[in-house]
Protein backbone atom coordinates (compact mmCIF):
# COMPACT_ATOMS: atom_id res chain seq x y z
CA UNK A 1 0.00 0.00 0.00
CA UNK A 2 2.64 2.37 0.84
CA UNK A 3 4.60 1.69 -2.16
CA UNK A 4 0.99 2.66 -4.30
CA UNK A 5 0.82 5.62 -2.11
CA UNK A 6 4.21 6.75 -2.75
CA UNK A 7 3.75 6.15 -6.88
CA UNK A 8 0.91 8.37 -7.14
CA UNK A 9 2.23 11.05 -5.33
CA UNK A 10 5.01 11.13 -7.85
CA UNK A 11 7.59 12.67 -5.80
CA UNK A 12 10.40 10.91 -7.42
CA UNK A 13 11.65 12.73 -10.32
CA UNK A 14 12.45 9.73 -12.22
CA UNK A 15 9.12 8.08 -11.91
CA UNK A 16 7.06 11.43 -12.94
CA UNK A 17 9.00 11.54 -16.25
CA UNK A 18 8.32 7.61 -16.75
CA UNK A 19 4.56 8.05 -15.46
CA UNK A 20 3.96 10.99 -17.65
CA UNK A 21 6.31 9.74 -20.58
CA UNK A 22 4.19 7.06 -20.90
CA UNK A 23 0.93 8.46 -20.62
CA UNK A 24 1.35 10.72 -23.46
CA UNK A 25 2.06 7.30 -25.37
CA UNK A 26 -0.02 5.76 -24.55
CA UNK A 27 -2.81 8.07 -25.08
CA UNK A 28 -1.43 8.86 -28.85
CA UNK A 29 -0.96 5.69 -29.53
CA UNK A 30 -4.48 4.83 -28.42
CA UNK A 31 -6.10 7.53 -30.73
CA UNK A 32 -3.98 6.65 -34.07
CA UNK A 33 -4.49 3.30 -33.63
CA UNK A 34 -8.37 3.93 -33.69
CA UNK A 35 -7.94 4.96 -37.73
CA UNK A 36 -5.49 2.61 -38.02
CA UNK A 37 -7.71 -0.25 -36.80
CA UNK A 38 -10.85 0.70 -38.59
CA UNK A 39 -8.54 0.99 -42.04
CA UNK A 40 -7.42 -2.62 -41.61
CA UNK A 41 -4.17 -1.20 -41.14
CA UNK A 42 -2.84 -3.20 -38.00
CA UNK A 43 -0.17 -5.29 -39.77
CA UNK A 44 0.64 -1.84 -41.59
CA UNK A 45 1.70 -0.57 -37.98
CA UNK A 46 3.69 -3.08 -37.20
CA UNK A 47 5.73 -3.31 -40.31
CA UNK A 48 6.12 0.45 -39.55
CA UNK A 49 7.44 0.08 -36.26
CA UNK A 50 10.21 -2.28 -37.21
CA UNK A 51 11.20 -0.47 -40.24
CA UNK A 52 11.68 2.60 -38.09
CA UNK A 53 15.28 1.46 -36.80
CA UNK A 54 17.36 1.75 -39.34
CA UNK A 55 16.17 5.63 -39.70
CA UNK A 56 16.93 6.51 -36.19
CA UNK A 57 20.34 4.82 -36.61
CA UNK A 58 20.91 7.08 -39.88
CA UNK A 59 20.20 9.73 -38.11
CA UNK A 60 22.50 9.19 -34.76
CA UNK A 61 25.28 7.91 -37.54
CA UNK A 62 24.90 11.69 -39.45
CA UNK A 63 24.38 13.74 -36.15
CA UNK A 64 26.60 11.82 -33.76
CA UNK A 65 24.19 12.73 -31.28
CA UNK A 66 20.89 11.22 -29.43
CA UNK A 67 18.90 14.02 -29.66
CA UNK A 68 15.16 12.73 -29.55
CA UNK A 69 13.92 15.20 -32.11
CA UNK A 70 17.04 14.78 -34.65
CA UNK A 71 16.37 10.67 -34.44
CA UNK A 72 12.42 11.65 -34.57
CA UNK A 73 13.15 12.74 -37.65
CA UNK A 74 15.14 9.80 -38.96
CA UNK A 75 12.70 7.62 -37.63
CA UNK A 76 9.70 9.51 -39.45
CA UNK A 77 11.84 9.47 -42.98
CA UNK A 78 12.54 5.67 -42.55
CA UNK A 79 8.66 4.84 -41.45
CA UNK A 80 7.60 6.87 -44.65
CA UNK A 81 10.17 4.95 -46.95
CA UNK A 82 8.63 1.72 -45.92
CA UNK A 83 5.03 3.07 -46.36
CA UNK A 84 6.43 4.34 -49.95
CA UNK A 85 7.90 0.93 -50.56
CA UNK A 86 5.17 -1.34 -49.26
CA UNK A 87 2.51 0.78 -51.56
CA UNK A 88 5.14 0.98 -54.92
CA UNK A 89 5.12 -3.07 -54.49
CA UNK A 90 1.47 -3.48 -53.86
CA UNK A 91 0.46 -1.40 -57.51
CA UNK A 92 3.68 -2.33 -59.49
CA UNK A 93 3.81 -6.23 -58.52
CA UNK A 94 1.84 -9.40 -58.06
CA UNK A 95 2.61 -9.50 -54.65
CA UNK A 96 -0.15 -9.90 -52.20
CA UNK A 97 -0.32 -7.08 -49.27
CA UNK A 98 0.91 -9.57 -46.32
CA UNK A 99 3.85 -10.64 -48.83
CA UNK A 100 5.11 -7.32 -49.39
CA UNK A 101 4.36 -6.00 -45.29
CA UNK A 102 6.60 -8.97 -45.17
CA UNK A 103 9.19 -8.05 -47.24
CA UNK A 104 9.24 -4.45 -46.01
CA UNK A 105 9.39 -5.25 -42.72
CA UNK A 106 12.24 -7.52 -42.64
CA UNK A 107 14.18 -5.77 -44.88
CA UNK A 108 14.21 -2.46 -43.02
CA UNK A 109 14.63 -4.15 -39.79
CA UNK A 110 17.01 -6.55 -40.96
CA UNK A 111 18.95 -2.84 -41.95
CA UNK A 112 18.80 -1.24 -38.56
CA UNK A 113 20.08 -4.34 -36.84
CA UNK A 114 23.28 -4.31 -39.21
CA UNK A 115 23.55 -0.36 -38.95
CA UNK A 116 23.08 -0.44 -34.82
CA UNK A 117 25.69 -3.63 -34.81
CA UNK A 118 27.80 -1.12 -36.63
CA UNK A 119 27.25 1.93 -34.49
CA UNK A 120 27.93 -0.46 -31.51
CA UNK A 121 31.19 -1.61 -32.76
CA UNK A 122 32.66 1.72 -33.64
CA UNK A 123 33.04 2.73 -29.84
CA UNK A 124 31.71 5.91 -29.80
CA UNK A 125 30.54 6.98 -26.28
CA UNK A 126 27.61 8.58 -27.02
CA UNK A 127 25.85 5.09 -28.78
CA UNK A 128 25.04 4.06 -25.38
CA UNK A 129 21.52 3.45 -24.83
CA UNK A 130 20.59 2.82 -28.40
CA UNK A 131 19.49 -0.57 -28.06
CA UNK A 132 16.27 0.69 -26.17
CA UNK A 133 15.05 1.54 -29.83
CA UNK A 134 15.37 -2.11 -30.32
CA UNK A 135 13.69 -3.37 -26.99
CA UNK A 136 12.43 -0.22 -25.50
CA UNK A 137 13.07 1.18 -22.12
CA UNK A 138 10.57 3.40 -20.58
CA UNK A 139 12.62 3.50 -17.59
CA UNK A 140 15.20 5.79 -19.07
CA UNK A 141 13.04 8.58 -20.15
CA UNK A 142 14.07 12.21 -19.48
CA UNK A 143 12.44 15.44 -19.72
CA UNK A 144 13.78 16.53 -22.95
CA UNK A 145 11.81 13.06 -24.25
CA UNK A 146 8.59 14.29 -22.52
CA UNK A 147 8.93 17.45 -23.83
CA UNK A 148 8.99 16.09 -27.65
CA UNK A 149 6.64 13.36 -26.65
CA UNK A 150 4.40 16.68 -25.58
CA UNK A 151 4.82 18.26 -28.87
CA UNK A 152 4.11 15.45 -30.50
CA UNK A 153 0.85 14.27 -28.51
CA UNK A 154 -0.71 17.81 -29.33
CA UNK A 155 -0.11 18.07 -33.01
CA UNK A 156 -1.77 14.39 -33.23
CA UNK A 157 -4.43 15.73 -30.92
CA UNK A 158 -5.01 19.25 -33.02
CA UNK A 159 -4.71 16.90 -36.72
CA UNK A 160 -6.92 14.92 -35.34
CA UNK A 161 -9.17 17.44 -34.22
CA UNK A 162 -9.11 19.54 -37.47
CA UNK A 163 -9.71 16.65 -39.85
CA UNK A 164 -11.95 14.90 -37.75
CA UNK A 165 -14.74 14.77 -40.57
CA UNK A 166 -12.71 13.61 -43.39
CA UNK A 167 -10.64 10.88 -41.42
CA UNK A 168 -13.64 9.51 -40.17
CA UNK A 169 -14.94 9.07 -43.74
CA UNK A 170 -12.21 7.60 -45.33
CA UNK A 171 -12.10 5.65 -42.21
CA UNK A 172 -15.81 3.96 -43.06
CA UNK A 173 -16.13 4.28 -46.82
CA UNK A 174 -12.89 6.11 -48.66
CA UNK A 175 -15.39 5.90 -51.74
CA UNK A 176 -17.74 7.70 -50.57
CA UNK A 177 -15.61 10.47 -49.53
CA UNK A 178 -13.98 10.48 -53.20
CA UNK A 179 -17.24 11.19 -54.33
CA UNK A 180 -18.37 14.24 -51.55
CA UNK A 181 -15.36 15.79 -52.90
CA UNK A 182 -12.91 15.01 -49.99
CA UNK A 183 -8.88 15.51 -50.57
CA UNK A 184 -8.70 11.71 -49.74
CA UNK A 185 -5.06 11.62 -51.02
CA UNK A 186 -4.43 14.11 -48.87
CA UNK A 187 -6.28 12.66 -45.37
CA UNK A 188 -4.75 9.68 -46.09
CA UNK A 189 -0.96 11.50 -46.31
CA UNK A 190 -1.80 13.54 -42.89
CA UNK A 191 -3.31 9.96 -40.95
CA UNK A 192 -0.06 8.13 -42.68
CA UNK A 193 1.87 10.70 -41.07
CA UNK A 194 0.39 11.17 -37.69
CA UNK A 195 0.49 7.56 -37.37
CA UNK A 196 4.47 7.17 -38.08
CA UNK A 197 5.09 9.72 -35.49
CA UNK A 198 2.89 7.68 -32.87
CA UNK A 199 5.43 4.76 -33.35
CA UNK A 200 8.20 6.54 -33.69
CA UNK A 201 8.36 7.72 -29.97
CA UNK A 202 6.37 5.08 -29.03
CA UNK A 203 9.41 2.71 -29.64
CA UNK A 204 11.37 4.33 -26.75
CA UNK A 205 8.89 2.96 -24.09
CA UNK A 206 8.07 -0.27 -25.61
CA UNK A 207 10.53 -0.98 -28.98
CA UNK A 208 9.99 -2.06 -32.22
CA UNK A 209 8.83 -4.88 -31.30
CA UNK A 210 6.03 -4.46 -28.59
CA UNK A 211 4.99 -0.81 -30.48
CA UNK A 212 2.15 -2.56 -32.69
CA UNK A 213 0.46 -3.88 -29.25
CA UNK A 214 0.27 -0.28 -28.54
CA UNK A 215 -0.80 1.11 -31.21
CA UNK A 216 -3.25 -1.51 -31.61
CA UNK A 217 -4.46 -3.24 -28.34
CA UNK A 218 -6.44 0.05 -27.51
CA UNK A 219 -8.65 0.70 -30.09
CA UNK A 220 -9.49 -3.24 -30.25
CA UNK A 221 -10.14 -3.15 -26.54
CA UNK A 222 -12.27 0.01 -26.68
CA UNK A 223 -14.24 -1.44 -30.17
CA UNK A 224 -15.95 -3.82 -28.09
CA UNK A 225 -17.37 -1.53 -25.86
CA UNK A 226 -18.86 1.20 -28.49
CA UNK A 227 -20.48 2.38 -32.06
CA UNK A 228 -19.46 5.62 -32.21
CA UNK A 229 -16.15 6.94 -33.09
CA UNK A 230 -15.60 9.93 -30.39
CA UNK A 231 -16.81 7.30 -27.63
CA UNK A 232 -14.15 4.64 -29.48
CA UNK A 233 -11.10 7.21 -29.41
CA UNK A 234 -11.74 8.66 -25.80
CA UNK A 235 -11.79 4.63 -24.60
CA UNK A 236 -8.93 4.04 -26.59
CA UNK A 237 -7.13 7.15 -25.27
CA UNK A 238 -8.10 6.38 -22.02
CA UNK A 239 -7.06 2.61 -22.01
CA UNK A 240 -3.63 3.61 -23.44
CA UNK A 241 -2.87 5.80 -20.25
CA UNK A 242 -4.89 3.07 -18.03
CA UNK A 243 -2.27 0.76 -19.43
CA UNK A 244 0.89 3.32 -19.24
CA UNK A 245 0.25 3.63 -15.25
CA UNK A 246 0.36 0.44 -14.69
CA UNK A 247 3.26 -0.57 -16.77
CA UNK A 248 4.84 2.45 -14.67
CA UNK A 249 3.72 1.06 -11.30
CA UNK A 250 4.93 -2.59 -11.83
CA UNK A 251 8.70 -1.27 -12.94
CA UNK A 252 8.40 1.43 -9.91
CA UNK A 253 7.34 -1.84 -7.46
CA UNK A 254 9.59 -4.40 -8.47
CA UNK A 255 12.79 -2.31 -10.27
CA UNK A 256 13.49 -5.39 -12.20
CA UNK A 257 10.17 -5.65 -14.31
CA UNK A 258 10.74 -3.75 -17.45
CA UNK A 259 8.34 -0.81 -18.34
CA UNK A 260 7.67 -1.48 -21.41
CA UNK A 261 6.42 -5.18 -21.67
CA UNK A 262 4.58 -4.50 -18.82
CA UNK A 263 2.60 -2.29 -20.48
CA UNK A 264 1.92 -4.52 -23.10
CA UNK A 265 0.82 -7.17 -20.64
CA UNK A 266 -1.76 -4.26 -19.24
CA UNK A 267 -3.00 -3.92 -22.69
CA UNK A 268 -3.50 -7.53 -23.09
CA UNK A 269 -5.47 -7.61 -20.18
CA UNK A 270 -7.33 -4.63 -21.11
CA UNK A 271 -8.16 -6.05 -24.39
CA UNK A 272 -8.74 -9.64 -22.98
CA UNK A 273 -11.34 -7.95 -20.42
CA UNK A 274 -13.40 -6.35 -23.48
CA UNK A 275 -13.39 -9.45 -25.09
CA UNK A 276 -15.31 -11.22 -22.48
CA UNK A 277 -16.97 -8.60 -20.55
CA UNK A 278 -18.04 -6.29 -22.90
CA UNK A 279 -21.90 -6.18 -23.31
CA UNK A 280 -22.59 -5.94 -27.05
CA UNK A 281 -19.51 -7.59 -28.51
CA UNK A 282 -18.17 -9.52 -25.57
CA UNK A 283 -17.94 -13.54 -25.87
CA UNK A 284 -20.08 -13.39 -22.12
CA UNK A 285 -22.42 -11.08 -23.41
CA UNK A 286 -23.21 -12.38 -26.41
CA UNK A 287 -23.45 -15.91 -24.71
CA UNK A 288 -26.10 -14.39 -22.14
CA UNK A 289 -28.14 -12.87 -24.84
CA UNK A 290 -28.08 -15.73 -26.84
CA UNK A 291 -29.28 -17.69 -23.74
CA UNK A 292 -32.12 -15.70 -22.96
CA UNK A 293 -33.09 -15.53 -26.45
CA UNK A 294 -32.90 -19.24 -26.35
CA UNK A 295 -35.11 -19.36 -22.95
CA UNK A 296 -37.82 -16.50 -24.73
CA UNK A 297 -38.16 -18.93 -27.30
CA UNK A 298 -38.91 -21.94 -25.00
CA UNK A 299 -41.21 -20.31 -23.52
CA UNK A 300 -43.35 -19.00 -26.55
CA UNK A 301 -43.09 -22.26 -28.06
CA UNK A 302 -44.80 -23.74 -24.69
CA UNK A 303 -47.07 -21.12 -24.61
CA UNK A 304 -47.99 -21.47 -27.75
CA UNK A 305 -48.40 -25.29 -27.60
CA UNK A 306 -51.11 -24.50 -24.73
CA UNK A 307 -52.89 -22.24 -26.83
CA UNK A 308 -52.98 -24.81 -29.51
CA UNK A 309 -54.30 -27.71 -27.54
CA UNK A 310 -57.21 -25.63 -26.30
CA UNK A 311 -57.88 -23.99 -29.57
CA UNK A 312 -58.21 -28.07 -30.72
CA UNK A 313 -60.54 -29.03 -28.16
CA UNK A 314 -62.77 -26.30 -28.18
CA UNK A 315 -62.53 -26.63 -24.18
CA UNK A 316 -61.21 -23.59 -22.27
CA UNK A 317 -59.37 -23.91 -19.39
CA UNK A 318 -59.02 -27.50 -19.85
CA UNK A 319 -55.43 -29.04 -17.98
CA UNK A 320 -53.15 -30.86 -20.48
CA UNK A 321 -50.79 -33.38 -19.01
CA UNK A 322 -46.84 -33.08 -19.88
CA UNK A 323 -47.42 -36.50 -22.61
CA UNK A 324 -50.09 -34.19 -24.74
CA UNK A 325 -47.67 -31.77 -24.65
CA UNK A 326 -44.85 -33.67 -26.14
CA UNK A 327 -46.77 -35.35 -28.40
CA UNK A 328 -47.37 -32.15 -29.89
CA UNK A 329 -44.36 -31.18 -30.28
CA UNK A 330 -41.12 -32.88 -30.08
CA UNK A 331 -39.53 -31.21 -26.87
CA UNK A 332 -36.96 -32.87 -24.75
CA UNK A 333 -38.51 -33.41 -21.37
CA UNK A 334 -35.79 -32.19 -19.31
CA UNK A 335 -36.21 -28.24 -20.58
CA UNK A 336 -40.06 -28.24 -20.81
CA UNK A 337 -40.32 -29.36 -16.86
CA UNK A 338 -37.78 -25.47 -16.78
CA UNK A 339 -39.95 -23.84 -18.87
CA UNK A 340 -43.40 -25.23 -16.86
CA UNK A 341 -41.42 -23.93 -13.94
CA UNK A 342 -41.47 -20.67 -15.44
CA UNK A 343 -44.81 -20.30 -16.56
CA UNK A 344 -46.06 -20.82 -13.52
CA UNK A 345 -43.57 -18.54 -12.19
CA UNK A 346 -44.26 -16.07 -14.17
CA UNK A 347 -48.49 -17.22 -13.19
CA UNK A 348 -49.23 -17.51 -17.17
CA UNK A 349 -49.58 -21.08 -15.87
CA UNK A 350 -51.20 -23.74 -13.35
CA UNK A 351 -50.93 -27.37 -12.91
CA UNK A 352 -53.46 -29.15 -11.23
CA UNK A 353 -53.72 -32.64 -11.03
CA UNK A 354 -50.04 -33.10 -13.04
CA UNK A 355 -52.55 -30.91 -15.88
CA UNK A 356 -51.45 -27.74 -16.91
CA UNK A 357 -53.80 -24.71 -18.38
CA UNK A 358 -53.25 -20.98 -19.08
CA UNK A 359 -54.28 -18.52 -16.93
CA UNK A 360 -55.69 -15.30 -18.17
CA UNK A 361 -52.34 -13.91 -18.37
CA UNK A 362 -50.78 -16.52 -20.26
CA UNK A 363 -53.64 -16.98 -22.44
CA UNK A 364 -52.87 -13.26 -23.65
CA UNK A 365 -48.99 -13.97 -24.05
CA UNK A 366 -50.26 -17.06 -25.68
CA UNK A 367 -52.80 -15.05 -28.57
CA UNK A 368 -49.85 -12.85 -29.23
CA UNK A 369 -47.29 -15.68 -30.24
CA UNK A 370 -50.15 -17.41 -32.12
CA UNK A 371 -50.94 -14.30 -33.83
CA UNK A 372 -47.40 -13.13 -34.74
CA UNK A 373 -47.05 -16.40 -36.32
CA UNK A 374 -50.06 -16.73 -38.31
CA UNK A 375 -50.26 -13.17 -39.70
CA UNK A 376 -46.37 -14.05 -40.75
CA UNK A 377 -47.60 -16.68 -42.61
CA UNK A 378 -50.23 -15.61 -44.13
CA UNK A 379 -47.48 -13.02 -45.23
CA UNK A 380 -45.32 -15.04 -46.99
CA UNK A 381 -48.19 -16.77 -48.47
CA UNK A 382 -49.25 -13.80 -50.43
CA UNK A 383 -46.80 -11.60 -50.87
CA UNK A 384 -44.05 -14.10 -51.41
CA UNK A 385 -46.05 -16.62 -53.37
CA UNK A 386 -44.72 -19.08 -51.30
CA UNK A 387 -47.20 -22.73 -50.86
CA UNK A 388 -49.15 -22.95 -47.88
CA UNK A 389 -47.32 -25.90 -46.75
CA UNK A 390 -44.18 -24.33 -47.06
CA UNK A 391 -44.98 -20.97 -44.94
CA UNK A 392 -44.61 -22.63 -41.49
CA UNK A 393 -40.73 -22.61 -40.76
CA UNK A 394 -40.12 -19.48 -41.78
CA UNK A 395 -42.76 -18.45 -39.77
CA UNK A 396 -41.77 -19.94 -36.98
CA UNK A 397 -38.37 -18.41 -36.31
CA UNK A 398 -40.06 -14.82 -37.52
CA UNK A 399 -42.76 -14.72 -34.43
CA UNK A 400 -40.22 -14.54 -31.65
CA UNK A 401 -38.79 -11.41 -33.78
CA UNK A 402 -41.59 -9.15 -34.33
CA UNK A 403 -42.03 -6.12 -31.73
CA UNK A 404 -45.50 -4.75 -31.83
CA UNK A 405 -44.79 -2.38 -34.14
CA UNK A 406 -44.14 -4.58 -36.90
CA UNK A 407 -46.66 -6.63 -35.90
CA UNK A 408 -49.42 -4.06 -36.94
CA UNK A 409 -47.41 -2.88 -40.00
CA UNK A 410 -47.61 -6.24 -40.68
CA UNK A 411 -51.62 -6.59 -39.85
CA UNK A 412 -51.80 -3.30 -41.79
CA UNK A 413 -50.20 -4.44 -44.81
CA UNK A 414 -52.22 -7.41 -44.87
CA UNK A 415 -55.91 -5.55 -44.50
CA UNK A 416 -56.13 -6.97 -40.88
CA UNK A 417 -57.34 -10.35 -41.64
CA UNK A 418 -59.12 -12.56 -40.01
CA UNK A 419 -57.55 -16.48 -40.81
CA UNK A 420 -54.43 -17.81 -41.66
CA UNK A 421 -53.23 -19.74 -45.48
CA UNK A 422 -54.37 -22.88 -42.94
CA UNK A 423 -58.05 -21.11 -42.84
CA UNK A 424 -56.81 -20.78 -38.63
CA UNK A 425 -58.56 -17.43 -36.87
CA UNK A 426 -55.85 -14.88 -36.26
CA UNK A 427 -56.13 -14.25 -32.37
Amino acid sequence: MNNLLQFLSLSDPNVRMVVLGATLLGAGAGLVGVFTLLRKRALLGDAVAHSILPGVCLAFMVGQSKNPFVLLLGALIAGWLSLLAMDYLVRRTKLKADGVIGLVLSVFFGLGIWLLTIIQQSGAASQSGLDKFLFGKAASITSQDVNMFTWVVLGLVLVLLLFYKGFKLIAFDQDFARSVGMPVRLLEFLLSTITVLSIAVGIQAVGVVLMASLLIAPAAAARYWTDRLSVMLLLAAGMGIIAAWSGAYVSFAAPSMPTGPWIVMALALLTGISMLWAPKRGILGRSLRQWRYARKIALENVLKILFQLEERSGMAGKGYSRVSILEHREIEPGPLNMVLRRLKRKAWATEINSLWRLTEEGLTEARQIVRRHRLWELYLHERLNLPADHVHPGAEAMEHLLTPELEEALQRDLGYPVTDPHQSPIP
